[in-house]
């Protein structure tokens, strides 16, 4: 007969045991979010800590409403596949049906076990335990162990205790992996959204110059070449830097967009970089910078001409060694990261002028893809105004559209400000115009200024003002079925200018 001493000893060793079984369960589920893998370690845990025979997790299949064998110990595949039950049906349907915990003393005794998985050939003397997997009132499965009883094992109640706090950390587990599982699939979703909308069939040009464009990003996206996009402002560097990303093998990487003329240059290292707690006057703590967040996806960096020299240096060699360190900080960070660059400045010139490294420029320079100006695609205006029409027209509710003459205009203007320029304009006349049909008269003066080419090859301002207010009083006169009272409102003038200008023209056969 054991002493009192020993038996406190035994206590002791037995509450150590739970502890540390609790501990090694938890650790083991906030490991990650390998649903089958990390239950499997948790009856692993179970069965070797606290030396249970046998154990499941059922999970309910909220499609076939029947429960199901996730993760065992002490059961052979075949016995897994054999471990389904309906709600209610034997001990472990009852035990989800009503959300409260059975123990069977000896299932060898019970007519509801129904042993379905026959993992148990002897049934006599084996004791059965069996909880619910709740969160918030939701069962989500249930949790058994076979257990052979002695006096050195402890109490039932002991190991109920400890089956309900080990299911409490599994239900937890369950609903976190679920909700990782919806956001991965909504990433994914997102992801393949994307890859659609920023590939090259979405990206609107059928003229020569931007086909040439296409066949080159075709070329070069599969491949871990650095690439440089060249072309003026609003020429559309970012949805091509975007698409060489999505149709490449780093697609499911991260797409970090930085430009580098957009943030002052004493905080541009750590952006690019990252920095440590207290590396400078407001770092409160460590900080990843773009790089970092861009490991194993592509990086676009825009405006690199405006990179200043001091920086320089350092991303040239995370273009040739894939490697930095924070601010603040003397240890190296590697890199998986693709370079697309871009720029409208002449970086050529800025080398000559010592304003731009020529070894980074040569890195940078391996495949560049020069986009062209609007006012060199011409073919492709009308395509992008339907484009952007149907677009913001869309968006507000409208049903916008130009006339010949006003499509004349667009087309004889050279459009300065490229795309961007173009679809702004779309957007501004959807939304602020009175009439759903929209002339010249009703175009901004600046559009119906034509630039035209100087004659050595210069772009130069010669806008014929006598042809803008012709264009706008006829156009303002067919609006108001030839009221020159109310066309002058509405051009902002007096009745006396309008009829003035109408017999300046020569208008009056047309009023």
């Amino acid at each position: 007969m054991k002493s009192a001493t020993s038996k406190k000893t035994d206590l002791i060793v037995h509450k150590n045991r739970e502890l540390t079984a609790i501990l090694e369960v938890s650790r083991v589920l906030t490991a990650s979010f390998e649903l089958e893998k990390n239950l499997q370690s948790v009856m692993s845990t179970l069965g070797n800590l606290l030396e249970m025979q046998r154990g499941c997790v059922f999970l309910l299949d909220p499609v076939s409403k029947e429960l199901r064998i996730v993760a065992a110990h002490g059961l052979t595949k075949q016995n897994i596949g054999k471990g389904k039950y309906r709600i209610g049906e034997g001990i472990v349907g009852r035990v989800l049906e009503k959300k409260i915990p059975m123990v069977i003393p000896n299932i060898g005794e019970e007519p509801l076990f129904l042993n379905k998985t026959g993992s148990r050939p002897e049934k006599d003397g084996v004791s059965f335990l069996c909880v619910p997997i709740e969160f918030k009132k939701e069962v989500l499965g249930v949790l058994s162990v076979d257990r052979i009883y002695s006096k050195k094992h402890g109490s039932v109640d002991d190991d109920l205790r400890v089956l309900k706090i080990i299911a409490s950390l599994i239900a937890q587990f369950v609903k976190l992996w679920e909700s990782y599982e919806e956001v991965e699939k909504e990433k994914e979703n997102l992801k393949r959204e994307l890859k659609g909308k920023y590939s090259i069939e979405n990206i609107i040009g059928q003229s020569d110059r931007m086909q040439e464009v296409f066949e080159s990003v075709h070329r070069v996206a599969p491949s871990k070449a650095t690439v440089i996009l060249r072309g003026e402002s609003g020429t559309g560097k970012e949805l091509i830097a975007k698409a060489i990303h999505y149709m490449s093998p780093r697609s499911k990487g991260p797409f970090i967009k930085f430009n580098c003329a957009s943030i002052p240059e004493g905080l541009l290292e750590s952006e690019l970089f990252g920095h440590e707690k207290g590396a400078f006057t407001g770092a409160v703590s460590s900080r990843s910078g773009k790089f970092e967040i861009a490991h194993k996806g592509t990086i676009f960096l825009d405006e690199i001409g405006d990179l200043p020299i001091t920086l320089q240096p350092k991303i040239l060699r995370v273009l040739q060694e894939r490697e930095f360190e924070r601010v603040g900080s003397e240890k190296t960070i590697k890199v998986d990261v693709r370079i697309v660059t871009a720029t409208s400045r002449n970086l050529e010139h800025l080398v000559s002028q010592g304003k731009f490294r020529d070894d980074l420029y040569f890195r940078l320079n391996v495949i560049p893809i020069l986009l062209p100006p609007l006012r060199d695609r011409g073919e492709d205006i009308s395509t992008l105004i339907d484009h952007f029409s149907k677009r913001f027209n869309k968006e507000n509710n409208r049903a916008v559209s130009l006339d010949k003459s006003a499509l004349q205009v667009f087309l004889d203007y050279d459009w300065p400000g490229n795309v961007r320029e173009l679809e702004n304009t779309i957007e501004r006349l959807v939304i602020m115009s009175s009439e759903d049909r929209i002339s010249s008269a009703d175009l901004p003066v600046s559009l119906n200024i034509r630039r035209v080419r100087g004659a050595e090859g210069t772009t130069s301002l010669s806008g014929n003002v006598a042809e803008i207010e012709k264009i706008n009083i006829l156009g303002a006169l067919e609006k108001t079925g030839g009221n020159q009272a109310k066309a002058a409102r509405l051009l902002g003038i007096t009745p006396r200018q309008i009829g003035y200008k109408i017999k300046k023209y020569g208008l009056e056969e047309k009023v």
